[in-house]
């Protein structure tokens, strides 16, 4: 083997420019690949974090056909306390759960006393809120930022509305709201702060205490429309909303159906296209660096064949078997892909560390500055070596075949 690993790697030296371009190449297509994909999962991760760690959290707990009504924020859809106890139950026996927040959400109108426009609001308990979307608080571009997220009798409200109105912290409002029953209730309120808006859904949505809700509502139980769960691990998202929903599901309605729903946060926000077009433009980057690598190699050795047609001849008239001549150029193959392997992920790694130094800044929605921090894991970079080079010996069979199968007297006599 180690003969044939030798006469190989002369064989490839024999024509240096043509071994140094298909290794080249190989190289070139390595580091886009790699490249791509340390940048496209920082980015993506930042992205899928923005949105969780400051509005939708991981996982949602709703009551059965609530998401599917959520444009009508139905308050008749809300989970009592009773299925509310039984969630925190099942919180309480996973190990991956961070932080809960209960948030009522309703729809109502916000008046300025000489304007009035509407406004989706979300009461929370503020502690719970603040640990369960961290990134909430540093959504307050006007107002005190310090202390408690929310205070009774004050609201957050959303930047397009203090705009539209020309409403600052401190100024009072009038929040009006339907209750189950149809009748309407109003309370003022002090402006705390303006929250900015965030790309996508959310952009009306303002900030209220729950307390404040129920009483605005004229709530006689404490009732909640939703229950949002931040994890500990957001990679163990999976087993983590498979063990929920397990557990959520022993629970049926009076109809026979689960009472409950639990859903991640890709299915309630269309960012999560996003998320999956930049997989999908990873998957397009693989298949076009296996392409590249197939056809290089392929073109390498039909042309190594091709001009060593006497050469097999000759060494076929001198006994060697054409199992020997069939892993000779296979193993040209393997070695050209594992030189341009070794060496674009060299220099993919050199680059993302130097990414990191250098710490690349890019703007998401209203959010400025924000780091990527380009990373790869090793199980990635395995992966793609592999296929890199189970290619280059995938494309050096059928020359490597051909070379194998030539009679020793035609191929003497080609000239």
């Amino acid at each position: 083997m180690l003969n044939t690993i030798r006469i190989a790697w002369k064989n490839l030296l024999r024509y240096r420019r043509r071994t140094l371009l298909t290794s080249m190449l190989i190289t070139v297509g390595i580091v886009a690949v790699l490249l791509f994909i340390s940048v496209s999962s920082s980015f993506k991760a930042m992205m899928v974090g923005q949105i969780t760690d400051s509005m939708l959290g991981h996982i949602q707990v709703h009551k059965r056909g609530y998401v599917s009504s959520i444009d009508s924020l139905p308050l008749h859809m809300n989970m009592k306390p009773r299925m509310v106890e039984k969630v925190k139950e099942a919180l309480s026996e996973l190990d991956n759960i961070e932080a809960y927040s209960e948030r009522i959400k309703f729809g109502a109108m916000y008046s300025n006393f000489t304007e009035t426009t509407n406004i989706r609001l979300n009461a929370v308990v503020p502690e719970d809120e603040a640990k369960t979307a961290p990134l909430l608080a540093g959504r307050i571009i006007a107002g005190k930022k310090e202390g408690a997220l929310l205070t009774k009798g004050k609201i957050l409200i959303p930047e397009i509305i203090a705009k539209g109105l020309g409403v600052k912290p401190g100024d009072t409002a009038v929040i009006v709201a339907n209750n189950k029953d149809g009748s309407v209730n109003g309370l003022t309120f002090e402006v705390q702060g303006i929250l900015e808006g965030i790309s996508g859904p959310g952009g009306r949505d303002g900030y209220m205490h729950i307390d404040d809700a129920r009483t605005l509502l004229r709530f006689e139980e404490e009732d909640v429309s939703e229950i949002v769960i931040r994890l500990k691990n957001p990679g163990k998202l999976e087993n983590t909303f498979m063990a929920l929903k397990q557990t959520m599901s022993q629970y049926i309605n009076q109809k026979g159906k689960g009472a409950f729903e639990v859903h991640k946060w890709e299915k309630l926000s269309p960012f999560s296209n996003i998320a999956k077009m930049i997989d999908l433009l990873t998957l397009f980057i693989k298949i076009m660096l296996v392409s590249i690598v197939l056809i290089s190699i392929m073109n390498v050795m039909v042309m190594a064949v091709y001009e060593r047609i006497r050469e097999i001849g000759t060494i076929s008239a001198i006994g060697t078997s054409p199992g020997k001549i069939l892993s000779l150029f296979i193993t040209e193959g393997f070695l050209l892909g594992l030189v341009g392997t070794v060496t674009g992920t060299v220099i993919s790694l050199i680059t993302i560390a130097i990414l990191n130094v250098k710490e690349l800044t890019f703007s998401f929605g209203r959010q400025q500055d924000l780091v990527l921090t380009p990373s790869i894991s090793v199980t990635e970079v395995i992966v793609i070596c592999s296929v890199v080079i189970g290619v280059a010996i995938i494309a050096s069979v059928q020359p490597a075949w051909k070379a194998s199968r030539m009679d020793p007297i035609d191929a003497l006599r080609h000239v």
